[in-house]
């Protein structure tokens, strides 16, 4: 019976039980991975290392001379560019300036003849008021000079 037990758990085991062959595929499979994955890497490395040795053997061949004197211009080329964007600059802000004066003068120019406009209606305003007070008051004058001839005569 014990034998019966121990074939039927052998039996289940290998029916049911993949991990034995689970565990050599995927060691298949990392293995596989990493040698395809490790050339790739070489070349990479390989191809870099060829990259910094050209860089390191231009750079040794240009002096630290040459490198101040390719600094000092442009150094002054980046002077003379930033004193051209400055006179741009200014010259924005000037015409700025007098687009704003020249609105200004406008606004003046256009309160100006509203003034005169109501200086010419108050000018007419008091003109007639002066005219009709004249007539009023020669109206009166003459009257007290038809009463003083009454008085005369």
């Amino acid at each position: 019976m014990d034998k019966v037990i121990k074939d039927v758990g052998e039996i289940q085991s290998r029916l049911l039980d993949h991990r034995p062959i689970i565990n050599a595929e995927t060691r298949y499979f990392v293995k596989e991975f990493e040698e395809k994955r490790g050339h790739r890497e070489s070349r990479l490395l390989d191809n870099l290392n060829k990259s910094v040795t050209e860089t390191n053997e231009q750079l040794q061949n240009t002096s630290s001379e040459d490198i101040k004197q390719q600094l000092s211009d442009v150094i002054a080329r980046l002077g003379a560019a930033n004193h051209v964007a400055q006179r741009i600059q200014q010259r924005e802000l000037e015409e700025q300036q007098g687009k704003q004066l020249q609105q200004n003068m406008e606004h003046l120019k256009e309160d100006w003849a509203e003034f005169l406009k109501e200086q010419q209606r108050l000018k007419e305003e008091v003109d007639e008021e002066h005219a009709k007070s004249v007539g009023e008051i020669s109206a009166k004058y003459n009257e007290m000079k038809k009463d003083l001839e009454k008085l005369d005569i």
